[in-house]
């Protein structure tokens, strides 16, 4: 962890350089979104709330945590894919947190973060059970790599076409097809429809919906995922392709 001031400069650098990325980002590159739920466990709260903001423009579903006991209370309820874990941290001690995390039954990758750019210490933090380290002051870009490729870890990666039916997904150009036609999604109904797709006919209930799509800011009692639901049905037109299984979820068969 830096001292307060040096904190300070970094999250600051951090948040110009997402609001850079803001307005020039679209230019020359292909926005990718995937349906990856984030753990950011973060002492700063500046700096925490700059990378939650860059992960969610990128179509993550993020949460913070600002201490290690946060982070395992999160962890325990919440399957995350990637957990981006300071390592000096209040309560519980970010060494102990990644411990905890590695011990348990989760499938979550722990990519850890610190100021020491010392090579012992980037090997203590491997042996700790860490997926992947990370030194501060980083660049923003390479965390979005990182994170990236440990959520593929998390889970298969899917093929770079997913389809059922007359339904395809470019899930590398995130694009989404009917019958060879391009689907005007948003970002939120393609991450549903991509979850759909490649449960392969199988049922995916809502609350696996709000889980892998959404973050801690959803109501888990909102209607959020059945609002979701009917505008990525009439954009996906006649006849209806995904049903409801009344009390169990949604399902393409």
């Amino acid at each position: 962890m830096y001292e307060t001031g040096h904190n300070q400069d970094v999250s600051e650098r951090l948040m110009l350089a997402l609001h850079m990325l803001g307005q020039h980002g679209s230019r020359g590159r292909i926005a990718v979104e995937v349906a990856m739920r984030v753990l950011i466990v973060e002492d700063e709260p500046p700096l925490a709330q700059a990378v939650a903001r860059g992960l969610r423009a990128e179509g993550m579903a993020v949460d913070v945590a600002l201490d290690g006991g946060e982070a395992l209370a999160r962890a325990a309820v919440c399957p995350y894919e990637v957990i981006v874990l300071d390592r000096d941290l209040p309560v519980v001690h970010g060494d102990e947190v990644c411990r905890q995390l590695v011990a348990g039954d989760g499938n979550g990758r722990v990519l850890m973060l610190t100021a020491a750019r010392e090579i012992t210490e980037r090997i203590e933090g491997l042996n700790l059970g860490a997926d992947d380290y990370l030194a501060k002051p980083f660049a923003f870009g390479e965390l979005v790599a990182r994170v990236r490729a440990l959520g593929r870890r998390a889970h298969p990666a899917h093929p770079p076409m997913l389809a059922r039916g007359d339904l395809a997904i470019d899930t590398v150009r995130r694009l989404a097809y009917r019958r060879g036609e391009r689907l005007d999604l948003s970002k939120k109904e393609l991450a549903v429809l991509e979850i759909l797709v490649a449960a392969d006919g199988a049922v995916v209930s809502a609350e696996e919906l709000l889980d892998r799509a959404w973050d801690e800011f959803t109501d888990p009692f909102t209607n959020v995922v059945r609002m979701t639901m009917s505008k990525l049905r009439r954009r996906l037109g006649e006849p209806p392709v995904i049903q409801t299984v009344t009390g169990t979820g949604y399902q393409i068969p």
